[in-house]
């Protein structure tokens, strides 16, 4: 089967003039790069084979380009879409010409998706007529939101502004979508008579619906931004040199940070049923900020029988939640996915949903959700975290192959609990031990294994036996993540600050109280 991208690259780029340079807008220079070369090798590497580039101002420019590049080697057309008529009116106008199943690129968005992994999921819904690539962005108050169902259908599109005291999840259209043609000659027939500029994401996809049209909703947290503006393209232009665009694709393994809801984002207020009842901890924000900024995969993880005993229903969790993610977004926070088990096998409540009571394999404590994430998100669990208040997020944790930490903001620990990796007072807490102790400590050991003797025992000596736990964890954490296996010993400090008696000198010392390097991670 022919695998065909369209790339919509008729746009003047007015905003973007200071950066053009005379030059069309898909041939702005994202660090000495043009765009569109950008885009057709990421194109090529994913197995395209057939390209049509729609253009329009400065044509021959682009033309020139890929005639330069002997068109990478691809079937590539350039066919000029006239008048401008928006995106829709662009497709409209060459559908006739196109493979029956092709995917619209926009010419100005920078990206580094795998789009093996989207193709798959349209290829599995089967009555879709097209996929939207859709992924929550840290300012869903003043963007265009997409509302899911339970099987990533799109139910609804929301356009901003949006009206005051309703709540509505973090998802945004990202602007890369698959496309049935057989679907859009059939939208064509219903716009023909508009001659107008015509939209696919403010008007055909709606009109979609309307007329009863499946549409898909492939979440991904992988980077594809808009670069149309001067701030835009800065900001990408710095995304990309710091690696954090190759980093968030799904080629790369993720860590991600687990987390726990009632107790650890919000208060634990008994078994919640609405967004009243919803409190979000002043601090949850700044903690889940600080986990994007480190481009860390922030994924809750959460239990939810109110909806198996019948105390509310998926639409009522789906309010939730969107509360949630609407206070979130306020602070320019953003959860990169959701994973909910609304099951509970303890029957005889009343308004129970009797096919929801069963015995599951995701309800924590156990690690079915997590590794639902790890499948759907490439995540690298030994690399990766879970942050709870309760017994069953630590033993989730722990079946998974994550490092637990337990915060004390919600269920209060009991008398032969078992333990978590880290305990600290709250998810803010652990998330700045995560993104800032370790990540320092990470770097330290990394040098210190590197001047070791390969497979020397590691031994870690410290006056204070807490400190000396909390070492050892970070140093067994960061081996799991490096995927090595190496004794590792915890020894009091002589009086005189060297290590115990009987270290041996091929281990691998970490002097706690000594070691220079180490003196920040004292005073932390």
């Amino acid at each position: 089967m022919v695998r065909q991208a369209v790339i919509l690259a008729g746009g003047k780029g007015t905003r973007l003039a200071a950066r053009l340079h005379g030059r069309p807008k898909p041939l702005v220079e994202v660090l000495g790069v043009p765009l569109l070369q950008r885009q057709i090798e990421a194109l090529r590497a994913a197995d395209f084979d057939s390209l049509v580039i729609l253009v329009n101002h400065q044509a021959d420019q682009i033309r020139d380009f890929c005639t330069q590049h002997r068109d990478w080697g691809m079937d590539l057309r350039l066919i000029d879409d006239g008048e401008p008529r928006g995106t829709a009116g662009a497709v409209f106008d060459t559908l006739d010409s196109l493979a029956e199943q092709f995917v619209v690129v926009y010419g100005d968005t920078l990206f580094d998706v795998d789009f093996a992994r989207f193709l798959a999921f349209h290829e599995a819904s089967k009555d879709s007529v097209g996929t939207l690539f859709l992924h929550p962005n840290d300012h869903p108050h003043d963007s265009d939101l997409v509302e899911l169902d339970r099987d990533q259908r799109i139910r609804k599109f929301h356009p901003y502004p949006h009206p005051d005291g309703v709540w509505l999840p973090n998802m945004v259209n990202a602007a890369l979508y698959v496309l049935d043609r057989a679907a859009l000659v059939a939208a064509r027939a219903a716009f023909a008579g508009n001659r107008g500029v015509i939209d696919l994401a403010k008007h055909v996809f709606p009109w979609m619906l309307t007329a009863g049209a499946v549409l898909g909703g492939y979440v991904s947290s992988e980077y594809i931004k808009d670069i149309g503006t001067p701030d835009r393209f800065d900001r990408a232009c710095a995304a990309l040199s710091a690696g954090k665009v190759a980093q968030a694709s799904l080629h790369v393994p993720q860590t991600a940070v687990f987390l726990d809801r009632d107790g650890t984002l919000n208060r634990a207020n008994g078994h919640i049923s609405a967004p009243a009842q919803l409190d979000v901890f002043d601090f949850a924000s700044e903690a889940v900020k600080l986990l994007n900024n480190a481009n860390l995969r922030a994924v809750l993880i959460t239990n939810q029988p109110v909806v198996a005993r019948g105390e509310t229903d998926f639409e009522g969790l789906a309010q939730i939640h969107a509360k949630l993610e609407t206070l979130l977004g306020r602070d320019g926070a953003l959860l990169d996915r959701i994973y909910v088990c609304p099951h509970h096998r303890d029957r005889g409540f009343a308004g129970e949903v009797p096919e929801l009571k069963f015995d599951c394999d995701c309800r924590k404590p156990k690690p079915g959700m997590l590794l639902a994430a790890a499948r759907d998100m490439n995540i690298d669990l030994a690399a990766s975290w879970m942050i709870g208040d309760s017994t069953a997020d630590v033993r989730a944790g722990a079946a998974a192959g994550v490092t637990t930490i337990r915060v004390a903001s919600g269920e209060p620990a009991r008398a032969g609990d078992p333990p978590a990796d880290f305990e600290f007072a709250t998810v803010l807490e652990a998330v700045r031990f995560i993104t800032g102790t370790f990540a320092a400590f990470a770097d330290f050991i990394d040098a210190r294994l590197a001047a070791a003797e390969i497979g020397a025992p590691i031994i870690v000596a410290a006056h204070d036996a807490d400190r000396r736990a909390l070492v050892a964890g970070m140093v067994a954490k960061r081996l799991r993540q490096r995927g090595e296996e190496r004794q590792i010993v915890t020894a009091p400090a002589s009086a005189g600050g060297g290590t115990a008696q009987g270290s041996g000198a091929a281990a691998l010392i970490i002097d706690v109280d000594g070691d220079a390097a180490m003196r920040q991670l004292k005073s932390s």
